[in-house]
C-alpha cells in the first residue's frame, strides 16, 4: 500500500556520503512515483512545497525535477504544472512491434485513425529503404495515433507494390484489400495477417521539425520539434517495410533495452 504523500516527504532525507543533494532529491521522487505515492498522471506539490517539506532550496528540486523528466518520469505542462508521467518507461524500441503497441499501456491505450492508404510513385528515401527500381510504385500509408484527444505520433509506412510486393511478402500480395481496410498502422495489420515473421529490423533516430502539413496533424506549429524514427525491416532477407514515425514532444518517452556487453560478468550477488 502507498505511503500518504504529507508522510513520505515527511520523511528525513538521506544523503549518501559524495552524492550531490539533487540526486538524493531525484532518488525520494522517483520512490515516490515508483510506488505510487504520486500515482500515475496526477500534479505533483510545486517547487516551493517540495523545497519546504523535504528541506532543500528551490534550485535543488528544479534541478532534481530536470532529471526526473529526463528520465521520463514526470512531464510538464506549461502553465499548469508539473505531473507524474501516464506510463513509467519501459521496454520499447528494441521490440519490433507496431509503434501503437509501444506508446500504449493497460491503463493508457492509444488509439489509432488510418489517414491514407494509396499507390505511389516511389522517392528517393523509398527507393534507398527499400531497395526498390527507379520509377516504381509503392504503397504508401499514414495513420495517426492518439491518446484520448492528444496525438501522440504520425506514422508513415511503405511497402513494396505489384511483382515486388507478390515477391517479398508474398501473404500481402493476396491480401491487400484487407490491408487496406485496417484501422491501425500498416505494421500492425502486417501482424495480424502474418504472425510474427518480420525482421529483423533496424531503427535510427533524429530530432526534426513538424513542418506545416504534418504539424496540423499533429497539432504542433510547423517549427516545434518532433522526434523522427526511422525503421527498415526485412523478411526472408529482403527489404520488405520502411517507416517514419514522427513523435510530438507531448508524447511519453520510449526507452531503449539495452544488454550487458558480451562477456560481461553480473556482480557477486
Amino acid at each position: 500500500m502507498a505511503v500518504p504523500a504529507e508522510e513520505f516527504l515527511a520523511q528525513p532525507l538521506t544523503v549518501p556520503v559524495g552524492q550531490p543533494l539533487r540526486v538524493a532529491v531525484y532518488s525520494r521522487l522517483a520512490h515516490g512515483i515508483r510506488t505510487q505515492t504520486f500515482p500515475l498522471g496526477t500534479v505533483l506539490p510545486k517547487e516551493s512545497d517540495l523545497g519546504a517539506r523535504l528541506g532543500v532550496s528551490r534550485t535543488v528540486v528544479r534541478e532534481a525535477l530536470m532529471l526526473l523528466e529526463e528520465d521520463g518520469l514526470i512531464r510538464t505542462r506549461r502553465g499548469v504544472g508539473r505531473f507524474v508521467a501516464h506510463t513509467l518507461p519501459r521496454p520499447g524500441l528494441e521490440q519490433l512491434q507496431p509503434l501503437e503497441e509501444t506508446l500504449a499501456s493497460a491503463e493508457q491505450p492509444v488509439g489509432a485513425q488510418r489517414l491514407e492508404m494509396t499507390l505511389q510513385r516511389t522517392t528517393d528515401y523509398v527507393v534507398r529503404g527499400l531497395e526498390l527500381d527507379e520509377d516504381t510504385n509503392a504503397w504508401f500509408c499514414e495513420t495517426r495515433l492518439s491518446r484520448g484527444e492528444e496525438p501522440l505520433a504520425l506514422v508513415q509506412e511503405h511497402i513494396p507494390a505489384g511483382a515486388e510486393l507478390r515477391e517479398r511478402i508474398p501473404a500481402a500480395a493476396d491480401h491487400v484489400q484487407q490491408l487496406q481496410e485496417g484501422s491501425g498502422t500498416l505494421l500492425h495489420a502486417l501482424g495480424e495477417l502474418l504472425g510474427p515473421v518480420l525482421g529483423p529490423g533496424r531503427c535510427t533516430v533524429t530530432a526534426g521539425m513538424a513542418g506545416a502539413t504534418r504539424g496540423k496533424l499533429l497539432g504542433l506549429r510547423p517549427a516545434d520539434p518532433v522526434l523522427i524514427l526511422t525503421q527498415s525491416v526485412q523478411l526472408a532477407g529482403k527489404a520488405a517495410y520502411l517507416a517514419k514515425y514522427l513523435i510530438a514532444p507531448t508524447g511519453d518517452p520510449l526507452s531503449i533495452l539495452q544488454p550487458a556487453q558480451p562477456g560481461a560478468v553480473p556482480p557477486s550477488p
